[in-house]
């Protein structure tokens, strides 16, 4: 079994978006998916997992393709399938959408695959995948996780990881705290700043970016300690400041929003 595979079948990748601090990225991500849903409008998710956002898109009446790479996540999300949603789901590859036709989606959801990939070839077939299915002047959103936040948390807050050894290995930058990542270490992690150079090889207007959780994960206690009400004012000064130039390094996930 490969790393991914392995991680997956292993994780409770459904749950993660259902807990307090993991439903701020959720719904971030959603009032950012509903900007752009139309009456009508083609939904392809790339990488769908266990079929989190599919499903709540088809609950608001859109039928969704979705394709997702581990078998354990596909079970998973066919399982939670109601019979009122229109999904189809399919096992593949965010690097091959061959399976669809050029211009076919409106709106196209890579919110996993980029967590994956690790070198700046596979990072752009999967963008150009992404954007040759999608309609001309139709909206793709990529999700991405952002070191910052981990090198806050896991290394320096609450030292699951030496730091001594990562920089030993070539993982983190000494200089800098860039990161880079191998299979092995399953998730890739990135700054804006290497997003941006990604996203300069394309001819593409960014609508959004979005640091969809920020520090939710770092303060989850809180969070899962506060009442509905003062959770809820959390969310409205959340959405406040997400797109916040200043804010936007310092967050578990990012989400880049951008017309083809």
């Amino acid at each position: 079994m490969n790393p991914i595979d392995n991680f997956y079948t292993n994780y409770d990748e459904e749950g993660r978006l259902i807990s307090r601090h993991g439903s701020v990225e959720f719904l971030t991500t959603m009032r950012y998916i509903e900007k752009y849903l139309h009456p009508g409008a083609k939904v392809l998710e790339v990488g769908a997992g266990t079929g989190r956002y599919s499903r709540a898109i088809a609950d608001m009446g859109y039928e969704v393709e979705a394709i997702e790479l581990v078998p354990h996540n596909i079970d998973i999300f066919r399982n939670l399938i109601t019979p009122q949603q229109k999904i189809n789901v399919t096992q593949g590859n965010a690097l091959d959408l061959s399976a669809f036709a050029d211009s076919t989606f409106d709106i196209t959801l890579v919110l996993g695959p980029m967590y994956h990939l690790y070198t700046t070839s596979d990072k752009r077939q999967a963008i150009s995948e992404a954007l040759r299915v999608t309609k001309p002047s139709g909206i793709i959103f990529v999700a991405y996780c952002i070191s910052d936040c981990w090198l806050y948390e896991d290394v320096f807050g609450n030292g699951y990881i030496d730091i001594h050894e990562q920089i030993a290995k070539g993982l983190v930058n000494p200089e800098t705290f860039g990161t880079t990542s191998k299979p092995e270490d399953l998730f890739e992690l990135v700054r804006k700043e290497d997003i941006d150079q990604l996203m300069s090889n394309f001819n593409v207007t960014r609508l959004h970016y979005v640091a969809t959780d920020m520090i939710s994960r770092i303060i989850r206690e809180g969070l899962a300690n506060m009442t509905d009400e003062t959770f809820d004012m959390y969310l409205k000064y959340h959405y406040a400041i997400c797109e916040r130039p200043d804010m936007v390094g310092v967050t578990h996930h990012s989400l880049d929003v951008f017309r083809k």
